[in-house]
């Protein structure tokens, strides 16, 4: 291929002018796993870019209870700065490769999701704002701040053991059952279309057969999509089986291009990914700004003043609230939008008229007023749709474990070559239909077979030795840590090791569903720990309340470590990137993230008195009302026996669509069954929260259904909702700064 040799000549001159062997950007496919990923570029631009994304979600999570982990975004940063920046500060330098980029997202991802993993959105506000001296066991007093050590200490606690659990887990999960991980999947892909390079795709029997269908059908995917030189395209594809593969890779088919054909400039995908993230970032940073001087624009009143002033009904043209609703999809928003209906107009209303609230409270006090009244209805759908679901979830894969991969592997066994040489020659006619259109691509498609085990070499992967004594010696840490914080009185050694263990246990369940429904059910891990602990610690014990806020969070930050670096590690494994550059990755993000999250705390403690209007911190309020509900603490006038009622309606809806959802060919009318979770999310947090959500939401709706499903429009979507995210997100350091230098406002 000439453009690819004419590519080499230009990196060899340049590895020459440099003085030293630099990777090359499209290396053959076996040999990725050898180059040099951990890189001191890599790793400074990576922690700059999960600063980033960390203060953005310390904004939105402290405010709504919600973060992202931002996978998709940091890889365009990390290939924007390297295109842009970089060139400019060292214009003789090695070229980026895909597989660094894939180190960088996985730094950057590792420092971002900080404020979750730890507990500064939720667990560490429950303890300070809202547990009483009484419920910690006479050991804290209500409003008590951390000390920056004490958050370090903490921090440091929870950050490590999830990690070294995962990695045993990535062998079962993504090599043998090749759970999708439909994130990770996305962002191997975009990686792969930005850096022009091959990503890897499994194929099964029956997607095979799929193909075959389409192509009888004349509708051929796009991502199969070959050179317009037929010819060429016919000289570059390689069909080979596991006979005559001699490292047992088992390659379907293999695409390559020419390697010349990068993104660049304007009108390619990431030209133009890169121009949408700019563009959405100053308009959200605009807003954010323009907002903190106007506080008027945070609420507006569309719906009338009565409804604003008794029921909270405003509208907030937050760009970042109308990104995070196109992150999040229209049936997530639709379903929030239902809560909030259903919470702030019809129980809200019920409960004024029947005088189950104190009429003269505020509507937003959380202890007397409607808010606080209805906030237990949403407790209660929350927990029983988290519990039904991981309980379906459970009993799924216990037994997909004892019966579906025993038959899995009798399929395998008994697969006749005469149905292998038949899907071998489907799949020849699709690639031969597919040469023959015009367009052209960047991005290679590696198809192998989803029967066989593709792994890298043992030499790139963690060793047990690391992964056996960095998960002993994190645990020590968390036990040890934690009763040094708050006491061996109300957090017992034997109480720590519980927890842990069921953090450990949880962290399987999360990992799997978060592969199977790209959802990793954090929240519902935490409030079973709850629930839990509850049983086995007694009602007498001193500090149970705080006692059981602790173990729950203990079980969150290991299902949220784990899972996100099973995610990162499915997108490496996809770009066939070393599993030992991404845990190092992650080690070294979550050590960045445990000191910049602790001092993002603490500025949010000094300049904002929380909670307050604009940072409600509605994950703090869950938190500590779930412990005093296990508890057994008494709850407002007929709160319990509405709890009761819309628990019970929502764990039934949530056992049909859990059990139907695994079927073959589900339902349609599936959809319109709410999600629990997000009906509970939307009751618990004010209207304004959730209408430009869904707001977003349609606009996607709307826009992806113009474009018929178009994958690059897909990814721009993504980028531009990112950019409005990021914007306000960032922009948050200044309004801080702005207030706590008491710059006054226009009222």
């Amino acid at each position: 291929m000439p453009g690819y040799e004419r590519r080499i000549s230009r990196v060899q001159i340049r590895h020459r002018l440099v003085g030293h062997d630099c990777p090359d950007t499209c290396p053959p496919w076996d040999d990725k796993p050898a180059i040099k990923q951990v890189t001191k570029r890599g790793t400074i631009v990576g922690l700059a870019i999960g600063s980033i994304v960390l203060i953005s979600n310390f904004q939105f999570g402290l405010q709504t209870g919600w973060v992202s982990m931002m996978s998709l975004p940091s890889a365009l940063l990390a290939v924007a700065f390297f295109k842009q920046v970089w060139p400019l500060l060292y214009p003789i330098c090695c070229p980026l490769s895909d597989v660094e980029v894939v180190y960088i997202q996985s730094l950057a991802v590792a420092v971002g999701t900080g404020p979750l993993s730890f507990g500064f959105i939720g667990v560490i506000p429950a303890i300070e704002k809202f547990v009483t001296f009484e419920e910690s066991g006479y050991t804290r007093l209500q409003g008590t701040s951390f000390t920056l050590g004490q958050l370090l200490v903490w921090s440091c606690s929870l950050a490590f053991f999830g990690i070294f659990f995962a990695v045993p887990l990535r062998k079962q999960v993504i090599v043998k059952e090749k759970l999708r991980f439909p994130s990770g999947s996305a962002t191997a892909i975009l990686i792969a279309v930005l850096s022009g390079s091959e990503v890897l795709q499994e194929v099964t029997n029956d997607e095979l057969m799929d193909m075959r269908n389409k192509r009888l059908e004349h509708e051929c995917p796009e991502v199969l999509r070959l050179e317009e030189d037929e010819t060429e395209a016919d000289e570059s594809m390689l069909l080979t089986s596991t006979n005559n593969n001699n490292n047992g890779d088992d390659v379907v088919s293999r695409r390559s291009y020419d390697s010349t054909n990068e993104p660049t400039g304007d009108t390619s995908p990431y030209g133009q990914n890169v121009v949408i993230l700019i563009k959405t970032f100053i308009v959200s940073s605009a807003y954010t700004i323009l907002a903190y001087f106007l506080p008027i624009l945070r609420s507006i009143p569309v719906f009338g003043n009565y409804a604003s002033k008794h029921y909270l009904w405003n509208f907030q043209p937050s760009p970042a609230y109308i990104g995070q609703g196109i992150i999040m999809g229209l049936p997530t928003v639709s379903y929030m939008l239902f809560g909030s209906i259903l919470g702030w107009v019809f129980l809200a209303s019920l409960a004024r008229r029947k005088n189950w609230v104190d009429p003269d409270a505020d509507v937003g006090d959380w202890e007397r007023g409607v808010q606080g009244w209805i906030l237990w209805c949403s407790l209660s759908i929350m927990v029983a749709d988290s519990v039904v679901g991981f309980l379906v979830v459970t009993t799924k894969s216990i037994v997909r474990f004892l019966l579906v991969d025993d038959k899995a592997e009798l399929l395998t066994t008994i697969w006749d070559d005469s149905l292998q040489s038949m899907l071998l020659e489907e799949e020849r006619a699709l690639n031969k239909r597919s040469s023959q259109s015009s367009s052209r691509t960047q991005e290679t498609i590696r198809l192998v077979s989803a029967t066989v085990e593709h792994e890298v070499d043992s030499r790139h992967l963690v060793t047990y030795t690391t992964v056996l004594s960095g998960l002993l010696i994190s645990s020590m840490m968390c036990v040890a840590f934690i009763v040094y914080i708050f006491g061996s009185e109300v957090i017992p050694v034997y109480a720590m090791i519980i927890a842990l263990l069921f953090a450990l246990l949880l962290s399987i369940l999360g990992i799997r569903a978060l592969g199977e429904t790209d959802l990793n059910p954090v929240s519902g891990i935490g409030k079973l720990s709850q629930l839990i602990f509850a049983l086995i610690i007694p009602k007498s014990h001193p500090g149970n309340i705080l006692l059981n806020i602790v173990a729950g969070g203990v079980a969150e930050a290991g299902a949220q470590q784990a899972g996100d670096l099973m995610q990162d590690l499915k997108t490496g494994h996809l770009l066939n990137a070393s599993p030992r550059a991404q845990f190092i990755a992650q080690l070294i993000g979550v050590v960045w993230s445990i000191i910049l999250s602790s001092i993002m705390y603490i500025c949010y403690n000094k300049v904002y008195d929380l909670p307050n209007e604009q940072i409600r911190i509605p994950t703090a309020v869950v938190w500590i009302d779930c412990a005093r509900l296990v508890a057994g603490k008494n709850l407002p006038e007929r709160a319990l026996e509405c709890s009761m009622v819309l628990g019970s309606i929502f764990g039934l809806l949530s056992l049909v669509k859990n059990i139907l959802a695994s079927l073959n060919h589900p339902p349609r009318w599936l959809h319109y069954i709410p999600s629990g979770v997000a009906v509970g999310v939307g009751i618990y947090n004010v209207p304004s929260f959730t209408i430009a959500r869904f707001l977003g939401g349609l606009i996607s709706h709307l826009w992806l259904k113009h474009q018929r499903g178009d994958l690059s429009m897909k990814t721009s979507m993504i980028v531009f909702s990112s950019g409005l995210v990021l914007g306000e997100g960032l922009c948050s350091i200044v309004t801080m700064t702005l207030s706590s230098l008491g710059v006054p406002t226009w009222q």
